[in-house]
């Protein structure tokens, strides 16, 4: 009897190492049909999760409550597991570089409790070599094993989308590899219990590592270009997302928007093919063009704001600006990464500290992160200026006599920068506001 059979016959158990906005889904999805150990560094979190407390709003307190999942910061429980899933983040430093501390340290703590027989599966994004070269040496040095013959690796890229209640672990297609064919076919199995949509085996491990990076990098050229047209035509005066709505007409015509680019996934793996490929000689054109053009759309849209303000006649320094969103994306309380901070870092060179209101963003994580407070939205009066910076459902719902409200009464032209183009421009522009959108 293999491993995929003792698992699914619950005599062998699963481990998650890493229970962020990725592992926390893929624990409980197994811990529905195999005995599931989920360990975390975090102690806090952990507790939290132990209570049926999700602050990640993937999977939901009621179904915490009900999973079988035996949460620990206790690493010598997975001992206790002979397959090992890792989802871990990779963020990159200041510089730019793959940071690999987390996905080391996991390394470290599954290799000093890896059995004879097991298999270990990364599922953290990194450049195509980083499985082999880096993670595999370390659980052999910290083992006392050799994998092929002792345990075996495989790579399988986590293609969550945080904040989606569409696309799930368990409807998208899940790529995976193996060091052999016996773990590949294992660790395809294994996936198949929770994975409704099935798997795809990739080539190897270097090649399931390489797509990962590359789906990401994808999205990024293209909201890339999509925000170099929004410059061009905010040039030409021509509203970008009119333009956007008349090309998509096209039955072709790729369905991206222009806006910021945060998270820890889309802004992150560029840069860490981009650092593989200078190891080879190469040095990326397009890929990191298209990561500095986003990079810069913080300071772009500020420097709009700012000249948005002149026009209405409001003194720049000290003018009174509110920020609606903080997270990375919409509906998700993630803050880690988000580009709004390069919004509010660009508006204090100005002398503006700006108020902060987010219902949906980890208030803990952002004071934790960033040092910033948030505001209640009914908080925000008394303004000179408004930027809508995510989309969340929340600011959706806001009307024309919500934003009036939040505005001082002496504004003849309230400002409302609306990055991700949520609201009806010609309503606004009706009612006298100086309205601008990417």
């Amino acid at each position: 009897m293999n491993l995929y059979e003792k698992i699914k016959n619950r005599e062998e158990k699963i481990s998650l190492i890493g229970l962020g906005y990725v592992g926390l889904p893929i624990a409980v999805a197994f811990a529905k049909k195999a005995n599931v150990i989920g360990f975390d560094i975090n102690k806090e979190k952990i507790e939290l999760y132990k209570k049926g407390i999700d602050p990640t709003k993937e999977v939901g307190d009621d179904v915490l409550k009900k999973t079988t999942i035996e949460f620990t910061t206790d690493e010598s429980k997975l001992k206790e597991a002979k397959f090992h899933i890792v989802a871990v983040p990779t963020p990159v430093n200041a510089d730019h570089t793959p940071d690999l501390r987390h996905i080391k340290s996991a390394s470290r703590i599954v290799g000093r409790n890896l059995n004879k027989g097991s298999i270990v599966v990364f599922e953290s994004t990194v450049y195509p070599g980083v499985t082999e070269e880096i993670c595999i040496p370390i659980l052999e040095e910290e083992s006392g094993l050799l994998c092929g013959e002792d345990f075996k690796v495989g790579y399988s890229p986590e293609r969550i989308n945080p904040g989606d209640k569409a696309h799930r672990l368990e409807t998208i297609v899940k790529v995976v590899s193996g060091i052999d064919e016996e773990s590949l076919e294992i660790i395809a199995k294994v996936y198949e219990l929770v994975v409704d949509a099935g798997v795809y085996r990739a080539a190897s491990i270097k090649i399931a590592e390489a797509a990962k990076v590359i789906e990401n990098s994808q999205r990024d050229i293209n909201i890339a270009f999509m925000n170099e047209l929004s410059i061009i035509f905010n040039k030409m005066r021509i509203d970008t997302k009119s333009v956007l709505e008349a090309a998509g007409t096209k039955w072709n015509f790729l369905n991206f928007y222009p806006g910021l680019v945060g998270g820890h996934c889309i802004g992150v793996d560029p840069y860490y093919l981009t650092y593989k490929a200078e190891q080879f000689g190469y040095h990326s054109q397009i890929i990191l063009s298209g990561r500095r053009i986003n990079d810069g759309m913080g300071k772009y849209v500020v420097e709009n704001l700012i000249k948005t303000l002149i026009k209405a006649d409001v003194t720049v320094k000290g003018a009174r600006v509110a920020i609606l969103g903080f997270t990375f994306k919409e509906n998700c309380p993630d803050t880690r990464n988000t580009r709004v901070i390069d919004i509010v870092n660009e508006l204090k060179e100005y002398g503006i500290n700006p108020l902060i209101a987010d219902p949906e963003a980890d208030a803990e994580e952002a004071k934790r992160e960033y040092g910033i407070v948030f505001s209640s939205l009914a908080e925000i009066k008394d303004i000179d200026a408004i930027v809508v910076a995510v989309g969340h459902n929340t600011f959706m719902k806001l009307t024309l006599d919500d934003f009036n409200k939040m505005y001082k009464d002496t504004a003849k032209n309230k400002v409302l920068i609306d990055i991700k183009g949520i609201y009806d421009r010609k309503q606004y522009e009706a009612s006298g506001y100086r309205y601008w959108r990417l």
